[in-house]
């Protein structure tokens, strides 16, 4: 009679899936940065470098189109909030006519320090960016594609709202 002391190789691959498995499961379980809730604190970006604070979705709605109408036919439109992955970003426009003369992100992505960082680089360039296009087609940010695709959407949905 033989020992049973013989390990079986179909244990050994079984308890190998196994291990891949739970190790697959926990990789899919991490939390991305800054993956909280965005409804929860809507100030997520409040802080950061280069965007505005308190600014809400609904600032700037009180004119036809979402403008608001300042001295010398100037007017502000404010875009939608876009959820991105790193936090809420939002536009507002400054027009003369249908021409863009200021662009700011009054809400951008801070909640921790490498969001600030990144949103203290892209802004100003995507800000500029608005203004020398004229419209919602800019490049994005090397680095801040997140931010730079919520940018580009307020800044669709704010000039929408303009009538431009």
């Amino acid at each position: 009679m033989k020992p049973m002391a013989t390990r079986h190789p179909l244990r050994r691959t079984m308890i190998g899936v196994a291990a891949t498995v739970s190790g697959v499961v926990l990789l899919l379980a991490l939390k991305q940065p800054g993956g909280s809730p965005v409804a929860a604190g809507a100030g997520a970006g409040a802080g950061a470098a280069g965007a505005g604070t308190g600014v809400s979705a609904t600032a700037g709605a009180s004119g036809p189109g979402g403008g608001e109408s300042a001295a010398g036919g100037s007017r502000a439109v404010v875009g939608d909030a876009v959820d991105t992955q790193y936090g809420p970003v939002q536009v507002r426009i400054t027009l003369d006519g249908s021409t863009i003369t200021g662009a700011e992100a009054v809400q951008a992505p801070g909640a921790d320090a490498r969001s600030q960082s990144v949103t203290a680089d892209a802004v100003p360039r995507l800000n500029q960016a608005a203004v020398t296009a004229q419209n919602a087609r800019i490049d994005a940010v090397s680095g801040a594609s997140y931010t730079s695709r919520g940018y580009r959407d307020s800044l669709q949905s704010a000039l929408d709202k303009a009538g431009v």
